[in-house]
């Protein structure tokens, strides 16, 4: 963290994080402060970057992506170039969801969605035609058991 954050700007990232839709006079009245400074708060952790934006959370089935695959990919290369490389490559990608660069035998670990098994195909003949592939291991997420995208603000300073 950039700064200490003190109990109220902590209460307003719990309360945005719930509902990113609130109103400022909504929230100022949740976390026991006035309209004006909960406003200036809000700004400074926007300006800070606490808070990276405001977006609705969709869901892929209802909207036709029925296929969820985690894609782990090795590279032949791990020089900071071709890393680099292949970060481009997929975030030219629509069907890639997430990206995370890992340690270990893998590379990276891709979280795709894609509307039908044959168009995910045709994106992982793609992939593994990209610079750098070494190959790519992908599994097919039968159901969710837990999607949480809010940061566990609790959970911080227990240990």
């Amino acid at each position: 963290m950039s700064r200490n954050l003190d109990e109220i700007d902590l209460k307003i990232l719990t309360e945005i994080q719930a509902d990113g839709r609130i109103t400022n006079v909504e929230l100022a009245k949740r976390v026991g402060i006035s309209p004006p400074p909960c406003l200036r708060r809000v700004r400074a952790l926007e300006e800070e970057g606490y808070i990276h934006g405001y977006r609705g959370l969709l869901d892929a089935r209802k909207l036709g992506f029925d296929v969820t695959v985690f894609a782990a990919v090795h590279l032949s290369s791990q020089a900071e170039a071709d890393l680099r490389a292949f970060e481009e490559f997929v975030r030219a990608e629509p069907l890639v969801r997430e990206c995370w660069m890992l340690s270990g035998e893998v590379d990276f670990i891709l979280k795709c969605v894609a509307p039908d098994m044959a168009t995910f195909q045709d994106f992982v003949t793609h992939l593994t035609a990209a610079p750098h592939v070494r190959n790519v291991r992908t599994s097919l997420v039968l159901h969710n058991s837990k999607y949480e995208a809010a940061v566990p603000l609790d959970v911080k300073g227990r240990r």
